[in-house]
């Protein structure tokens, strides 16, 4: 159900709520949950399989769930060559993509034939790994190396099977751009990553005009 209404229990900037249940449609030109929840990070996932083929693929259902040790995890709607591989070898790279990159990433999302490979497409250069055999973006600043946790088939509510794999890794080894250390620090804006915004194309760019601090009370 579809509906357009005045809230009474929000002020006016708010206006007038166009509210909908997801499993009727959201009754308009594109999906706005993604660009709500977004932007979100590209997990550009690098991987291998069994037989030595190397692969890339960006997704923006991407994300770090824990510090210690640290956990980051994509979720891949279809169950495609960089999922088949993590879970056949137990690895993937997560690759920085940043702003210089971003034709490069872009170019890496098309569907390929399992024997394509999408450094070569994207004009890219395989570096090999400290721990892992998958391998990094040679371009990227920031790559880290990832080994399998869990593979996780999705579900609805009601218990139904998803078309849709998460898989988590825990980060094994982290190779960052020296340049992007001063001080010690690693420097979020300098790197200049992109973010998936939603809508059909919409990307952002993290620079240090958009960053603002605050605190935690204590």
């Amino acid at each position: 159900m579809i509906s357009s209404s005045k809230d009474p229990d929000v002020g006016p900037a708010a206006g007038t709520l166009h509210s909908y249940r997801p499993g009727e449609g959201h009754g308009l030109p594109h999906d706005p949950l993604p660009s709500i929840l977004g932007p979100r990070p590209i997990g550009w996932i690098s991987t291998r399989s069994a037989a030595g083929r190397i692969n890339l693929a960006p997704y923006s259902f991407f994300n770090i769930f824990n510090y210690r040790p640290p956990i980051v995890a994509f979720s891949s709607v279809g169950y495609k060559d960089t999922v088949a591989n993590a879970e056949a070898t137990g690895e993937f790279v997560c690759n920085l993509a940043t702003r210089d990159l971003a034709e490069a990433m872009n170019a890496t999302s098309t569907e390929q034939p399992s024997e394509h490979d999408e450094f070569t497409l994207a004009g890219l250069v395989p570096a090999s790994c400290a721990q892992v055999a998958a391998p990094r973006v040679a371009q990227s600043p920031v790559a880290l190396e990832c080994r399998v946790t869990q593979v996780q088939r999705l579900a609805d509510h009601a218990g139904r099977l998803l078309d849709t794999w998460m898989v988590w890794g825990e980060v094994v080894q982290v190779h960052i751009a020296s340049a992007l250390l001063p001080g010690g620090i690693y420097d979020t804006a300098a790197a200049r990553p992109i973010l998936r915004g939603g809508g059909p194309a919409d990307y952002f760019e993290i620079t240090p005009e958009a960053r603002f601090l605050m605190r935690r009370p204590r």
